[in-house]
């Protein structure tokens, strides 16, 4: 049901090669479901791989191998994912395939992203910082905290993936070497779902404090006109901003948070906490306005859309978006529990990120599979 809900036609078709000469070789279509099998069933390596399909009949057959021919060797692997690797957009293009696919099926809705990076070990063996290869193409160190807050170190690489919050389905990956700070691939992520996939429309983009850079929340709003919900990582300051206090909400004559009052044609609207009672100025509100309302503050999101969003940060509405963050977090855990991603047998950038897509496109097409099961299991 996994293999039916992929259409492998394109990876194949520029996969075939172009000599006529020479053994004809495996079909495929055949390894490349193998390799997406692999995943499925949690084979650490290509060797256990040739071995199921050796003793196996039924997974041969599965797989697409005429159950009486001989079956791949792990060097025949090897070579098909170096292909497979030469290739990596024929693979991009089949993620991007299952995504639309999920969306036709409402299982991925795409109004709310999340995202967020991980660490994968490299198979490279680790060397010492002095002799890093520092490009692209080779791991090196990274370090971070954990979500218990302890610092981390390891050798290898970051997986970035922005995630749709309804589905905790990857829609968007990219790999870099391990020491790429998690900001810099945010906005790359964003526009690779803007100019691959023109079904979506993201309105919220969910982030941790990682990523609290102006670059991002100003690009986010006004090319993408969406809105960036981050936590605010003042990095240290003994203060707040001028007239603000921690959630950037501003404070009336008496240095009391105003109360939150809505959004209207662009801006924020505060207005004077005495007279929304929530708290009892020894001055009322005379002092700040003659009017029973009170005093009314407006905040412009083009102004700092750092420091004022729609919903505004201290906002029940602001956490309950943030809290869909969490979303990635349990992606990045199927991933690496049930399909493989940590699993990593690999060396070199271009054959780590196919090993990434082989495991975000089974993720994707097994809920497509488990959906439609559900479904004609009601229909029933």
């Amino acid at each position: 049901m996994i293999f039916e809900a992929l259409d492998l036609t394109e990876v194949v078709g520029g996969l075939h090669k172009n000599s006529k000469s020479g053994p004809k070789g495996h079909d495929p279509e055949n390894m490349l479901r193998a390799l997406l099998a692999k995943h499925i069933e949690q084979m650490p390596y290509n060797k256990t791989l040739v071995e199921r399909l050796k003793n196996d009949p039924v997974f041969r057959y599965t797989c697409g191998f005429p159950v009486a021919s001989s079956t791949p060797s792990e060097a025949t692997f090897s070579r098909f994912i170096e292909r497979l690797s030469q290739k990596e957009n024929l693979l991009e293009e089949l993620l991007q395939d299952v995504v639309k696919k999920a969306k036709e099926h409402e299982i991925i809705d795409g109004d709310h992203i999340a995202i967020d990076a991980s660490k994968l070990d490299s198979y490279d063996a680790a060397v010492p910082k002095s002799k890093v290869i520092h490009d692209k193409a080779h791991p090196d160190w990274g370090s971070k905290r954990d979500t218990n807050g302890n610092q981390i170190r390891w050798f290898g690489w970051k997986v970035h993936i922005a995630v749709d919050t309804k589905s905790e389905l990857p829609i968007a990956v990219r790999v870099t070497p391990a020491s790429t700070h998690d900001a810099n691939m945010a906005l790359p992520l964003i526009e690779d779902i803007k100019q691959n996939y023109s079904i979506f429309n993201p309105t919220y983009y969910m982030l941790d404090m990682g990523y609290d850079s102006d670059d991002i929340y100003r690009t986010i709003y006004r090319d993408h006109s969406a809105q960036a919900i981050i936590p605010l990582n003042y990095r240290g300051a003994y203060a707040p901003p001028e007239s603000l206090d921690w959630d950037c909400t501003p404070l009336c004559s008496m240095g009391y948070p105003m109360t939150y009052w809505g959004f209207d044609n662009g801006k924020i609207k505060f207005r004077c906490p005495h007279c929304t009672n929530k708290v009892n100025c020894p001055m009322g509100s005379n002092w700040c306005s003659s009017s029973n309302y009170g005093a009314v503050v407006k905040k412009s999101l083009s102004d700092n859309p750092r420091y004022f969003s729609y919903p505004h940060r201290g906002s029940a509405q602001w956490k309950k978006l943030y809290n869909e963050r969490t979303s990635v977090e349990r992606t990045f855990a199927r991933l690496k529990k049930h399909l493989g991603l940590n699993n990593i047998t690999v060396r070199r950038i271009k054959k780590t990120k196919t090993h990434v897509l082989l495991s975000c496109i089974t993720l994707i097409a097994g809920t497509i599979a488990a959906n439609l099961s559900s479904t004609q299991e009601k229909a029933a």
